[in-house]
């Protein structure tokens, strides 16, 4: 019988696997100076000089580095456990929400109508008491604790249903596509209590310190950073490890993995938890640095997007979705505003020539990085020897 064999890195304990990982270790070493580069760029150089990085780039390259979060949220599932979400983006938003709610509560009597409990958009539709789902959000420890527990209790959920029923390929992203779909309509009810179709917006501060200030915009930006650098360095763990390995067997051959004894949906279930709480994580980080958070977030075009961000970047590498989803993003600001009626052709163009000649996407097809993939193959077969 043939037998498999896989990277050399899978396996391996400690923090050993990151010194194989080429890619990664640039990725890291770009992710730390920029923590230390750009708070210092932004606010101890003068803003007359040509090293000065205006707040304006702090923030949207703050933003793009979420976006890298959720894109490597999706390579996690879809890259290493060959389940495709065209839904993920209901975890960012939820995510987005919760701290949304905490900020909100954070507002206080400095609101439009000066209630000290209830937001402004409760008091403009006349509520007279603040909802139970809204209860604890005053407290920042109880709110972070829901931008992981939200997203992640959603999909553990759907997929306890959906793995359970061997749901896959193509019916599971559709499903997956209909549950953002769902919450899109929900969140956009006013009498859901998270501010219809304006979402939640006004913010004044978070832990008391000004949202506004460049000094909480470059921490915000740091802060994205290092928990960028965490997030990838968790996903690169559990890829490398025996559990990595089970995951890319599940992907390549899900019923031979069944028939030797694994319980694959509940190695689906746990990576799909793990990879919606990351998109929560990103969501949360997201919020307070562009000031608002509503329904459109729960689109399904954006979660549709953010798998182009991943095939163009480099499914299955991790640093690869993120690098996809910073170029893709930066693009998507230039060309929206030079180009704005072309800029959606652009990317379906750029999406089908990367999909056509790099099917590895931009880092597979990278002579430094070849090698260093886990997953694209993550599992090579072995010749039989004669007999």
């Amino acid at each position: 019988m043939a037998s498999f064999t896989t990277h050399p890195a899978l396996g391996k304990s400690g923090f050993a696997f990151l010194l194989t990982d080429r890619g990664g270790q640039i990725l890291l070493g770009l992710l730390l100076a920029a923590v230390v580069l750009v708070p210092i760029l932004n606010l101890a150089v003068p803003a007359n000089s040509a090293l000065h990085l205006p707040t304006f780039f702090v923030s949207l390259f703050g933003k793009y580095l979420c976006y890298a979060m959720l894109a490597l949220s999706v390579d996690l599932i879809w890259g290493f456990a060959g389940i495709l979400s065209l839904g993920h983006g209901a975890f960012f938003a939820l995510g987005g929400y919760a701290m949304g709610m905490y900020l909100m509560r954070q507002i206080g009597t400095r609101g439009v109508y000066g209630n000290p409990v209830l937001p402004d958009f409760m008091v403009f539709l006349n509520w007279k008491e603040l909802p139970f789902t809204w209860y604890g959000f005053d407290i920042f420890p109880y709110a972070m604790l829901m931008v992981l527990l939200v997203p992640g209790a959603l999909a553990f959920a759907f997929g306890w249903f959906a793995f359970r029923s061997r749901v896959s390929g193509v019916y599971l992203s559709i499903i997956t596509q209909a549950l953002t779909f769902a919450l899109t309509l929900a969140f956009f009810r006013n009498d859901m209590g998270f501010g219809g179709n304006n979402g939640l917006t006004d913010f004044k501060d978070l832990l008391g310190f000004n949202i506004q200030s460049d000094g909480m915009r470059a921490t915000l930006f740091s802060l994205t950073a290092l928990m960028l650098c965490v997030m990838y360095v968790v996903c690169r763990f559990i890829v490398s490890s025996r559990l990595g390995r089970v995951l890319v067997a599940i992907r390549d051959a899900e019923s031979r993995t069944r028939f030797l004894g694994y319980r694959v949906e509940m190695y689906q279930v746990f990576i799909f938890t793990v990879s919606a709480m990351i998109a929560g994580v990103a969501g949360a980080l997201y919020v307070p640095q562009v000031g608002i958070i509503n329904p459109s977030e729960f689109a399904p075009a954006n979660s549709i997007e953010v798998v182009i961000w991943v095939a163009i970047g480099g499914r299955g590498t991790l640093y690869g979705a993120i690098l996809g989803a910073v170029l893709v993003n930066y693009a998507k600001s230039y060309f929206t505003g030079a180009l704005p009626e072309a800029w959606l052709y652009m990317l379906g163009a750029l999406f089908v020539v990367v999909t056509i000649f790099l099917p590895k996407g931009l880092v597979g097809s990278v002579p430094i990085f070849k090698g260093t993939s886990f997953a694209l193959p993550g599992m090579k077969r072995k010749p039989e020897p004669a007999e």
